[in-house]
């Protein structure tokens, strides 16, 4: 046993003097790399050429417009027009008031105009209340011509419809309108626009 704690006492005092050997190489090592990284932060700072003046893209005030068409297969096309730039991507959106159920489609901006559709399940939509959303989303996800005209968080966008976004990645736009679809909204007395089978 006695062999045993020897031998424990000079292994520990063995690493105790590598240990103290050590540290006074490294800590001169660490300033000299310190010294390093700020010779070279220097270096970068005469070398640097001033950063060419970005100008802020003109405001843009947003206009978007929108009619949903009922087909004989009781799905809605929606088509309208806007003075967003050619090939913004936008998200069309029909949701049912009563479940909540949504319908979405994607499309681009094609000289001032857009359509989506056909909307709705296979078997038509039924008869009731529906909300109809044209969403522009945030510009980073939109062409970088889209984003040159419109900032690159969104900060030229102007008007009514623009909010910001749910993530906050900048602003976007939301046009949205109501419609009913069938016999009983004859009865509504608010403003929303029926539409009947073509």
């Amino acid at each position: 046993m006695t062999a045993w704690r020897r031998l424990t006492c000079a292994g520990l005092v063995a690493l105790m003097g590598l240990v103290g050997c050590g540290s006074d190489d490294d800590a001169s090592q660490r300033e000299g790399d310190t010294g390093a990284v700020r010779q070279n932060e220097s270096d970068t700072e005469v070398n640097a050429e001033p950063a060419p003046e970005v100008t802020p893209p003109a405001p843009l005030p947003v206009e978007i417009e929108a009619t949903a068409t009922l087909r004989s297969d009781r799905r809605l096309t929606v088509e309208g027009s806007t003075n967003l730039p050619n090939e913004a991507r936008l998200v069309v959106t029909v949701e049912r008031e009563v479940s909540g159920v949504r319908w979405q489609a994607r499309t681009n901006v094609s000289e001032g105009r857009f359509s989506a559709g056909p909307l709705g399940p296979g078997s038509g939509l039924p008869d009731g209340g529906y909300h109809i959303t044209v969403y522009l989303p945030e510009a980073s996800v939109q062409p970088a011509g889209v984003r040159e005209r419109i900032g690159e968080r969104g900060e030229a966008l102007e008007g009514p419809m623009i909010k910001t976004s749910r993530h906050g990645l900048g602003q976007v736009a939301s046009y949205s309108r109501r419609y009913l679809i069938g016999n009983e909204p004859r009865r509504a007395t608010d403003q929303v626009e029926v539409l009947e089978v073509d």
